[in-house]
């Protein structure tokens, strides 16, 4: 029987880089992955873009943003952070481009071009691959892992590494086995849920607005006429209701206002000007286009792509009405809409639509020098199986770099 020195369960984003680590290294290492191709997930990250890291130079502002694990991870960046990402795929013949909101991609956009990088790179360490393999046991003696049952075929190792992500987008694989597996072994699971997701809404008129997005605008939630949370930036209509990074990373909170009922959500698509200057400004463009009906002078006040689905909120009476016979009242209506346009949340887009779903192992039963379990010293625990909070923006691919390469480090 052949006994690898690593044997990883999950051909991802971490799984791939602990074990092409480990090969550079020298270790013998065996990849096993129960889909048909390795990286399914990897391939769609960021609409096909593949967001691979965030570009801030400061660590301390880097970590801040993974809330409660900033400290944990401390150790682990040191060894291997954002910086070092950005070269590696330097140095493997794919350099990065850095985009608004230090959003780092490769230059070619092109998620299978990552997924192709990693493959060349298991390639080239000798890593043994076995795609549409799905491990049905992990068998514990002594208190140590001590090996894998694939159908009737036991694979042993000296050391294992669990990669098999979370529970986001479950069409590409990622079905939550770990979280049984690492249950079964005595760890800690605490259960996922869809945090960095789209909101579902009630709305037709956003609906209809589907791949136009509203640039430097206010968002505000309200329950029980209280605004309990505000946004500012860029949002995404979509066929469902609003996604983009601010509303991704909001959602938690969105998620955790829901439970105590229902949310509206208002949109400020003029932030700079107060209601005075807006009326003044919707005056200028009446005074502008006295004899034009509403509905063809409602593209000059509102965001690009959007004057048809707004009209739909104003009475009809108003939309093939002149301009010059609009009342003061209703003048200062529009403006009023403009300033406060109406959303009801129906709730987070599921699992399949999850850029990260959380839960998994607490941080106190990893190591965070080695990402090595706490309870077994020949198993590693890395990437969405680690319960660690993070916002969209490449936080999540850079957990995945940096845990699978520093515990590729210390098999």
């Amino acid at each position: 029987m052949s006994v690898y020195d690593l044997l990883v369960i999950g051909g991802g984003a971490a799984g791939m880089m602990a074990a092409g680590r480990a090969a550079e290294r020298g270790k013998r290492v065996l990849l096993l992955e129960k889909n048909a191709q390795l990286g399914a997930k990897l391939a769609i990250t960021g609409g096909g873009r593949c967001n691979i890291t965030n570009a801030e130079e400061n660590q301390r502002l880097f970590l801040a943003h993974f809330g409660k694990a900033e400290k944990f991870l401390y150790s682990s960046f040191a060894q291997f952070d954002n910086q070092d990402a950005m070269r590696f795929f330097t140095d493997q013949g794919l350099p990065t481009v850095v985009q608004a909101g230090q959003r780092a991609f490769p230059k070619t956009e092109r998620a299978e071009d990552v997924v192709r990088l990693f493959v060349n790179y298991l390639a080239c360490g000798k890593v043994e691959v076995r795609k549409r393999t799905t491990v049905e046991t992990i068998r514990i003696v002594d208190g140590k892992i001590a090996g894998v049952v694939v159908g009737k075929e036991l694979m042993v190792a000296k050391n294992y590494l669990l990669a098999t992500g979370g529970r986001s987008h479950p069409e590409t694989g990622s079905t939550g086995d770990g979280f049984r597996w690492l249950a079964k072994l005595g760890h800690t699971v605490v259960p996922p849920t869809p945090t960095i997701v789209p909101l579902a809404v009630a709305d037709t008129w956003v609906k209809n607005l589907a791949g136009v997005a509203l640039d430097d605008v206010h968002v505000s939630f309200f329950q029980k006429g209280q605004k309990l949370l505000q946004l500012k930036g860029r949002i995404l209509c979509t066929h469902f209701g609003l996604s983009g990074p601010l509303i991704l990373n909001a959602a938690g909170k969105v998620g955790d206002m829901l439970r105590q009922g229902k949310v509206t959500v208002s949109i400020d698509v003029f932030p700079k000007l107060d209601f005075g200057s807006l009326d003044k400004h919707i005056t200028k463009v009446f005074d502008q286009n006295k004899n034009k009906v509403l509905k063809n002078v409602l593209r000059l006040l509102t965001p690009t792509g959007t004057a048809a689905s707004i009209i739909t909120l104003l009475p009809r009476v108003l939309h093939e009405k002149k301009i010059h016979s609009i009342s003061q009242a209703e003048r200062k209506a529009l403006g009023q809409l403009l300033k406060a346009l109406p959303i009801t949340v129906q709730g987070l887009m599921g699992y399949e639509w999850a850029v990260v779903a959380d839960g998994g192992v607490p941080i106190r039963e990893v190591d965070g020098k080695t990402f090595r379990s706490r309870k077994y010293d020949n198993l590693f625990i890395t990437g969405d199986l680690l319960h660690i909070t993070r916002p969209s923006g490449g936080y999540s691919l850079q957990l995945c770099w940096t845990s699978g390469y520093v515990a590729g480090n210390h098999t």
